[in-house]
């Protein structure tokens, strides 16, 4: 399988022109799964507009991205503000998924963060499901930034049956020291392909760093893209490399199960009952 990672400079609140930059990346390179960073169909820094921005799974703009998937042959990949399916008033930072075929699948960021100069909180519901997408190549997890520093997240995937584990971000620079310590890390304890799909530009006061990357179920790292540079870097996926690492690091083999429990009764209760 080949994969194009795209650090894309998203225009602020100009959903016509972002539309036209995805496709034309398709246009132009030669893969089968195409990804884009977090939110890159408004731009990371609309706060009160993504109310007026969101759209829903059935809108203009996840139907004409369906039309690109169709003439491509290919799976896309990206973010964008998404109406709640249920709740009137309710939006989501979300992560799309488009098949070949048409069908969508939608995965709504789990950890929203609101500190320092994020406000998602303020705009966004948090997602409540860890789905785990069938393609024909293999199946994929997706979380979306600040979900990295959640290590729960990657391994609930990983016991579902995930081959790859996806990551749309925002990351400005002052953080990109964490992501790059994390995301190999993740692919370790979870011996999975992880991807990092990453916004360049600034935005107000945010200056994202792109640098998407590829790292295998070892932590090498596959593909990278520059700093600070609009890019798309391709990069082809073995999956059979997974039953290789796994037979070199048994991790999922050899963890406990029972360390959940007690993970939970030490974070709800900061204290691990006793046994009578």
């Amino acid at each position: 399988m080949k994969v194009a990672l795209i650090s894309m400079r998203p225009k602020i609140a100009n959903k016509q022109a972002n539309l036209k930059t995805m496709e034309s990346y398709v246009k132009k390179t030669s893969a089968d799964m195409y990804i884009f960073g977090e939110i890159c169909l408004t731009g990371y820094r609309c706060k009160d507009e993504l109310r007026d921005l969101a759209e829903p799974v059935t809108g203009p703009s996840i139907s004409y991205m369906k039309k690109v998937a169709k003439a491509h042959t290919c799976y896309l990949i990206f973010g964008m503000p998404l109406l709640d399916k249920t709740i009137k008033g309710l939006i989501h930072n979300a992560a799309v998924l488009i098949h070949p075929n048409g069908t969508v699948d939608t995965y709504n960021k789990w950890f929203l963060p609101t500190f320092g100069p994020f406000e998602e909180k303020l705009f966004f519901d948090e997602g409540e499901h860890l789905p785990v997408f069938k393609t024909k190549f293999g199946k994929i997890g997706i979380i979306i930034c600040y979900d990295l520093f959640f290590p729960e997240l990657c391994k609930a995937y990983a016991l579902q049956g995930a081959d790859i584990v996806i990551c749309l971000s925002a990351s400005p620079s002052t953080t990109r020291k964490y992501f790059e310590t994390l995301l190999p890390a993740r692919a370790i304890e979870n011996t999975v392909f992880m991807i990092y799909v990453n916004l360049v530009g600034t935005q107000e006061d945010l200056t994202f760093w792109g640098g998407s990357q590829l790292h295998s179920p070892l932590g090498t790292v596959l593909a990278k893209s520059p700093y600070f540079k609009e890019s798309c870097v391709d990069c082809d996926v073995d999956l059979n490399d997974i039953q290789r690492a796994r037979a070199n690091r048994p991790v999922i083999r050899d963890m406990r199960p029972e360390i959940y429990h007690d993970l939970y009764n030490l974070s709800r209760y900061h204290t691990k009952p006793t046994k009578k």
